[in-house]
């Protein structure tokens, strides 16, 4: 019987989040979470369990509230950027969840390293 969509995107969360836990070396994780109307994303320390900083296009300051396109994409990923130094991280390593990286995960990913944030 074959894996339904939801099961294989579960398996592929986890087998990410394996892989990185091991390689990570004390750097905080950037999270990215995508639903079909926005976009979000977290700078998590997993040592002390807390959110550093985030960022979604359900702020309103960022006026692409119930939008999940790759300019809202670039956006959310260059205001993590900024709040990710201004928590004083310079770098993470980026945790895809059970996304694929390209379109919106990519531009976003991109957008950080372009703010400054070292993935």
């Amino acid at each position: 019987m074959a894996n339904s969509k939801r099961d294989l995107f579960l398996k592929r969360r986890l087998r990410v989040r394996n892989k990185l836990r091991k390689v990570n070396a004390g750097r905080p994780r950037l999270s990215v979470h995508r639903s079909n109307k926005n976009i979000s994303a977290q700078l998590i320390d997993d040592v002390n369990g807390v959110t550093l900083a985030s960022a979604s296009t359900l702020e309103k300051d960022l006026g692409f509230v119930g939008k999940n396109g790759v300019e809202a994409a670039t956006k959310v990923g260059a205001a993590i950027a900024e709040r990710a130094q201004k928590a004083g991280v310079s770098e993470a390593y980026f945790d895809r969840g059970g996304f694929l990286f390209h379109g919106k995960v990519k531009a976003l990913a991109d957008a950080a390293r372009e703010g400054g944030l070292k993935i």
